[in-house]
């Protein structure tokens, strides 16, 4: 249940920068969730979300680019330090 919470932790700190990969302007989120933009600018800016408002936020921006960003976050955590790209992988291994 840890890994659940910390995942969490992590989406909600990311939330901003996942908010830019989708490519929805400030704005356009902000109508669709019922929020005045001024206001969900500032909330972005502090990264101060409600749980509601990172469910409604999420479900709007979710796309494969989003899901893979994000992916991507929590395999560096599962495997901290250095990554090598599947290209030197192969290479190293000799395929």
């Amino acid at each position: 249940m840890i890994e659940i919470v910390q995942n969490y932790l992590l989406l909600k700190k990311q939330l901003p920068q996942l908010i830019k990969k989708s490519g929805y302007r400030n704005d356009f989120i902000a109508e669709k969730i019922g929020m005045k933009a001024d206001y969900f600018a500032v909330k972005k800016q502090r990264n101060s979300w409600s749980d509601e408002e990172i469910l409604k936020i999420i479900k709007l921006i979710e796309s494969d680019d989003v899901s893979e960003y994000f992916d991507s976050l929590l395999i560096k955590k599962a495997f901290p330090g250095k990554t090598v790209s599947s290209e030197e992988f192969e290479k190293q291994m000799g395929w």
